[in-house]
């Protein structure tokens, strides 16, 4: 059900005039838990200033399974974020929630300018993220932000990622810092997918390969996140997607159901010439993490891994890329992880894969 055409765009002033608002404490977050603190190499001023910035038009899609203990926080974030833009429309996209999800969004109407999509299934994140995106009028728009509810934005984010954006035309995802709710880093940047980097995190396990530099696909060097620079792809969770990117790279892979869709959307973006770019003066607290605990949902994770890089490279380069998963997913059931042994499973037994979401 669109919103009527006689709801104006929210602008919303600068961070400065929302400092006190308190948006931030009845959204659980706390002011001062990460890098955009008033001093430090990745303080906000600066960025929110940045040319374009102040006018960019700005539409949020949030994608919503069951949310309703986490949404509510998320929506309250959204004004203090979008400080220094124009926040046209806000699009909550619901795949078939069996709480208050949808109550709690269309309540956030009295504050936002909210439109809620039932999509009637869970079709997966794509699928929500394509329902929202076709809502909305890209022709008056610069940019989409899409986003987990369970996500939180820091002051001025969405004005930071807006002057990155506009900084380079050859830019066309820009993404945000991400950290726990006590402030601590979470790495979200990732190099290409790779047989060597699947072969070394097998032999030596995410963390110990992570600290190899460059033989790992996870970034995970706190220098890499302290300053600005293109990655080959991110976590998912909250992106801004130029309208530009959008119309050029086409709708989202609803075939991966979750998981991987955000790396082959950044790589179909980069064959169209339009890169990654990582800004740490936008931060959002991202709460997240239950695919690490979620046999489910770690199994998807592990095969999608491999979906993507046979569909980019050939299912004959994809055979030592196969293998090199599975070594390290079998290792790790010898080790005792649960998750694991889900994801070994669906490796090797076409009947174990997830072919649908539950709704």
């Amino acid at each position: 059900m669109p919103l009527s055409d006689s709801v104006p765009d929210l602008v919303l002033p600068a961070p400065d005039a929302l400092k006190d608002s308190g948006a931030l404490q009845d959204s659980g977050v706390l002011p001062g838990s990460g890098a955009a603190a008033d001093s430090g190499p990745d303080a906000l001023p600066d960025a929110c200033a940045a040319p374009d910035a102040a006018g960019a038009r700005i539409a949020v899609v949030v994608v919503t399974y069951n949310s309703a203990a986490v949404l509510r926080g998320c929506l309250a974030s959204i004004a203090l974020g979008a400080a220094g833009t124009r926040l046209t429309r806000v699009v909550v996209v619901d795949n078939a929630s069996r709480d208050d999800s949808v109550r709690i969004a269309k309540d956030a109407s009295a504050d936002l300018p909210v439109q809620v999509i039932e999509t009637g299934r869970n079709g997966g994140y794509s699928a929500a993220i394509n329902a929202g995106t076709a809502a909305l009028d890209l022709d008056g728009l610069d940019a989409v932000f899409v986003m987990n509810p369970d996500c939180r934005f820091l002051e001025g984010a969405l004005a930071a990622l807006a002057g990155a954006l506009a900084a380079d035309p050859g830019r066309g995802i820009a993404v945000p810092r991400l950290i726990t709710p006590d402030g601590t880093l979470q790495a979200s940047l990732f190099r290409s997918p790779s047989v060597l980097r699947v072969w070394v995190d097998a032999l030596l396990g995410g963390r110990l390969s992570g600290s190899l530099t460059r033989l790992s696909e996870k970034i995970t060097d706190p220098e890499a996140y302290a300053r600005a620079h293109e990655a080959v792809w991110a976590t998912g969770a909250a992106q801004l997607l130029s309208v530009e990117t959008i119309r050029r790279v086409g709708p989202w892979d609803e075939s991966f159901l979750l998981y991987s869709e955000e790396t082959d959307y950044a790589l179909r973006a980069a064959d169209a010439g339009l890169s990654t770019w990582y800004e740490p003066a936008a931060e959002v607290v991202h709460l997240g993490g239950e695919s690490d605990s979620s046999p489910m949902l770690y199994s998807l994770l592990t095969v999608n891994r491999v979906r993507l890089f046979r569909r980019r490279r050939g299912t004959l380069a994809a055979i030592p890329f196969f293998l090199g998963i599975t070594l390290g997913e079998l290792l790790r059931t010898l080790a005792g992880r649960r998750t694991s042994r889900a994801a070994l499973a669906a490796l090797l037994l076409p009947s174990h894969r997830i072919r649908e979401l539950k709704a």
